[in-house]
């Protein structure tokens, strides 16, 4: 009988993460908030520019700032720390030209995501707030004109506990080669896909334990 497969932590991760917006009155750890930091800095950008900063927000008056700035959502404030995650387009614009400032806001997403999956893996809630008021956000944290407030993650021990969420099934998102093409078993199709892998996998490993063979009669 063949092991079931186990799904690795970070896809785990994935399924169980949730949006936090009730916090405990908890000091997060700094060695913490450096590990989801450096989360943050790992994700991949267009050309490796990085073309992001985070801005740490731990004092109590200025996350009220903060959290009037994100349309009064008050709730905010409760959490120990707010990171505001900005993109600098000017820096992708030189290679990309006008492509750049959606560049680096998608690659100031992806630092988001990964700031809120290590969140997760080190016990903490998160949530991404990307409803703000540019100019009152840039001028709580001095935020530079050629400079893009992206998102507001709220960090903290979570004083809740979410339902999972409803999410549309594969068979709702998946399209195959065009656009609104789709078909009546999904599961058949990959079934079929993961018996192509299964023997694209053998033949490599076929060849590679022949070619070992050959290299150990030299």
């Amino acid at each position: 009988m063949q092991k079931k497969e186990e799904i690795p932590n970070v896809l785990k991760a994935i399924e169980t993460r949730r949006s936090i917006r009730k916090y405990l009155s908890l000091p997060v750890e700094f060695e913490k908030v450096g590990h989801i930091l450096d989360a943050a800095r790992m994700a991949p950008s267009a050309g490796n520019l990085q073309p992001w900063k985070f801005i740490l927000v731990m004092e109590s008056a200025q996350r009220l700032e903060v959290a009037e700035a994100c349309l009064q959502q008050h709730w905010m404030a409760q959490a120990p720390v707010n990171i505001v995650v900005c993109g600098e387009p000017a820096k992708s614009e030189r290679y990309y030209a006008k492509k750049g400032e959606r560049y680096a806001t998608l690659d100031a997403a992806a630092a988001v995501q990964n700031m809120l999956l290590a969140a997760h893996g080190l016990g903490l809630g998160a949530c991404w707030v990307s409803a703000f008021d540019d100019h009152m956000l840039r001028k709580v944290c001095d935020i530079p004109e050629d400079v893009l407030p992206v998102a507001v993650v709220t960090l903290g021990y979570a004083d809740e506990k979410p339902v999972k969420p409803l999410k549309f099934e594969l068979h709702n998102v998946v399209f195959f080669s065009h656009y609104g093409n789709r078909v009546k078993d999904i599961a058949e199709v990959f079934g079929t896909y993961s018996t192509y892998v299964a023997k694209a996998l053998a033949t490599a490993r076929q060849w590679a334990e022949n070619a070992l063979k050959k290299m150990q009669k030299v």
